[in-house]
């Protein structure tokens, strides 16, 4: 496959992350979801106050609007990149836990294997199209 092609496919890729980190950011705000990932978040990640768990969903929500507005924009992509990664990792213990409770999370309980795979594959994505062609 020739350079532009694989441009087309860095660009394509990059909208559909943003597309999903936007989404899904805006699903952090929609009341039954947002319960659903207040619950997903460890016991030992659980405060009160400005850091409840219904908090912390909304503030990880913001994160990911931001993280998917900052992909679409050339000057801030690379960096919008790095938080997000960082996002990835700073989430995963709420992924592992439901994980572990898939009688309590159903389908939003991917085993924790195939949820780290895809982390990973988020991870190199985002560095991948953080880098200038």
């Amino acid at each position: 496959m020739g350079e532009p092609a694989w441009d087309v496919i860095r660009a394509i890729t990059l909208w559909a992350l943003i597309v999903v980190f936007v989404g899904m950011g805006i699903n952090h705000f929609r009341a039954r979801p947002a319960r659903t990932m207040a619950a997903m978040i460890p016991p030992f990640l659980r405060f009160s106050g400005a850091l409840s768990p219904l908090n912390l969903v909304y503030f990880t929500g913001v994160c990911e609007i931001a993280g998917g507005v900052g992909l679409a924009l050339p000057a801030t992509r690379a960096a919008a990149s790095v938080a997000l990664v960082a996002f990835l990792v700073a989430v995963f213990p709420a992924n592992a836990y439901a994980a572990q409770h898939p009688d309590r999370f159903g389908a939003l309980a991917i085993p924790f294997w195939p949820r780290l795979a895809g982390q990973m594959a988020l991870i190199a994505l985002l560095a991948w199209v953080a880098t200038p062609p």
